[in-house]
């Protein structure tokens, strides 16, 4: 397959191995709402914060949303996209590596993009997930008139080039029927199955069985279909449909015969199609009204339309998905998907993750009515975490750097473990118990006592500790237990008899992917 070759290229297939792996520090009292409800907005670079995802997320993202810098200084002020060329390869290249392995095997990643770049986005996206597994582009009219200003042409639209994980396994979902669709469908003669639309009967190509006249009720004889030799249906089963009052033969039952399509036995739905004009999705003066509505002023300058991105996520998921956008901007695709029933992350390097992001996310919860709030019977609920990235995790010997506090670590420990936020900052080596199971964790020293065989390794005595705390709160818990340490004094046999599963700091620590 061609690839696509640039001055650092080399270099940049190796930034998503090299990064440094950097935990999730939750920031207590900047989420809001339902802790438990799985959503997350991190503050953050995003190849920092994609990689520090994969221990937990690999694999489990339905649909993934993406509008980066266009590179050509038309981004809001908190992006740099005066990027030169190779520099905005350089730039997404890793980041498209990490959205793959986040992506579910029947999951589609969509990327917003115009002329700019978008062919050479493209190729990336061969490379990177495979010509077989391109789905389509879509053209979104995103102007609803023309610029005046511009130089050669009015550039109208923008584009979404749609990749699946495996095009396979990939099904999106229909688009619902309009009820301009469903008026095109009359009961011209009071069928009792209901309205119905006609459609011909020629056969485009040869077909053996096609080549027959017919007559007509009023006696007039037709020796075939207009501008073609056949019917696409045999002699046969033509009077077989007609019996069935299915063929349509006008109403002074002498013209043509057409096949009636009744609108109780077509597909509920549409299969969506590659142009999305404004009026079906918005523009983009309708996302200005949807940001100087939420923030009293214009903020952002290419912010895309709730619209847009209902429908986006209507075709690639179902409620309960996870949706991601790496860069989330005015955070609307988290909006969108809170809106709709998804659980989203979404990810925002700027200080507007803090002082736009969050009260918008807010604004959804307590039940913000704008944008596709009426349209999807929003009225709030839910909630998010809100996260930044800490120092990295490893040092070059591979150990675990002194930077990350025992809290960090055990919140890290807990949500790869539970997949739930951990549920207390207390000091102490026992973490709590997640459906029947008890994790404790053994490090920097928590126990008061650093020394080698100390608070930090598994023995008799820091075991003991551990039972007691859980035996404190759960004194009827006979279940297992997980501890995490840098060594353990126990025998295999021990460990077996006291149900314990021992993993070993840093080498178990879920980050290493």
């Amino acid at each position: 397959m061609p690839t696509l070759s640039w001055l650092t290229r080399d270099e940049d297939l190796r930034q998503a191995t090299v990064a440094p792996y950097r935990l999730l520090e939750e920031v207590r009292g900047q989420g809001y709402g339902d802790k438990e409800s799985g959503n997350m907005l991190i503050q953050g670079d995003n190849l920092a914060a994609l990689k520090a995802l994969l221990p937990f997320f690999a694999g489990k993202v339905k649909c993934i949303y993406i509008d980066p810098p266009y590179n050509t200084r038309s981004a809001f002020e908190h992006y740099d996209d005066n990027l030169e060329h190779t520099q905005w390869l350089s730039m997404i290249w890793p980041r498209l590596e990490l959205l793959r392995e986040l992506l579910s095997e029947d999951g589609s990643i969509w990327v917003s993009i115009d002329d700019n770049e978008g062919h050479y986005l493209k190729v990336l996206l061969d490379e990177t997930f495979g010509r077989k597994n391109f789905v389509d582009t879509i053209i979104w009219r995103k102007n609803y008139s023309p610029k005046s200003s511009a130089r050669h042409f009015s550039s109208d639209h923008d584009y979404l080039l749609v990749f699946a994980k495996d095009a396979d396994k990939f099904v999106p979902n229909l688009m619902p029927r309009t009820e301009r669709q469903n008026k095109a469908y009359k009961n011209r003669d009071d069928d009792p199955r209901g309205p119905w639309k006609t459609s011909d009967l020629s056969a485009r190509n040869y077909y053996s069985l096609g080549k027959y006249p017919i007559q007509t009720p009023s006696g007039r004889e037709i020796s075939g279909p207009p501008g073609g030799n056949y019917w696409r249906v045999s002699e046969r089963n033509f009077w077989k449909l007609d019996a069935d009052n299915r063929i349509w033969w006008g109403k002074n039952k002498d013209a043509i015969p057409q096949i009636k399509r009744f609108l109780s036995e077509v597909k509920q739905g549409i299969t969506p199609q590659t142009f999305w004009s404004y009026d079906e999705v918005g523009h983009t003066q309708d996302a200005k009204k949807e940001i100087i509505s939420l923030f009293e002023k214009e903020v952002f300058l290419t912010p895309k339309p709730e619209k847009l991105i209902e429908r986006v996520i209507h075709i690639a998921t179902s409620p309960g998905d996870l949706v991601l956008d790496s860069f989330l901007g005015s955070g609307t695709t988290a909006a969108v998907a809170h809106k709709m029933g998804r659980r989203y992350i979404g990810i925002e390097m700027g200080e507007h993750a803090v002082t736009h992001c969050i009260p918008r996310l807010i604004k959804v919860v307590d039940g913000e009515a704008g944008g596709i709030s009426a349209g999807v019977g929003w009225h709030g609920g839910g909630g998010f975490r809100f996260f930044r990235l800490g120092s990295p995790v490893f040092d070059e010997d591979g150990q675990i750097t002194l930077d990350v506090s025992f809290e960090v670590l055990a919140s890290h420990i807990w949500f790869s473990e539970t997949g739930s936020p951990w549920p207390t900052t207390e000091a102490g080596p026992w973490l709590g118990i997640s459906e029947g199971h008890a994790y404790a964790l053994l490090y920097n020293g928590v126990l008061g006592d650093k020394k080698v065989d100390g608070g930090n390794v598994l023995t008799r005595r820091t075991l003991a500790v551990i039972r007691a705390a859980i035996q404190e709160h759960h004194p009827n818990f006979v279940g297992p237990l997980t501890v995490y340490g840098e060594q353990s004094r126990l025998g295999a046999e021990a460990l077996k008899r006291e149900a314990i599963t021992f993993k070993q700091t840093p080498y178990d620590v879920k980050a290493r992917v």
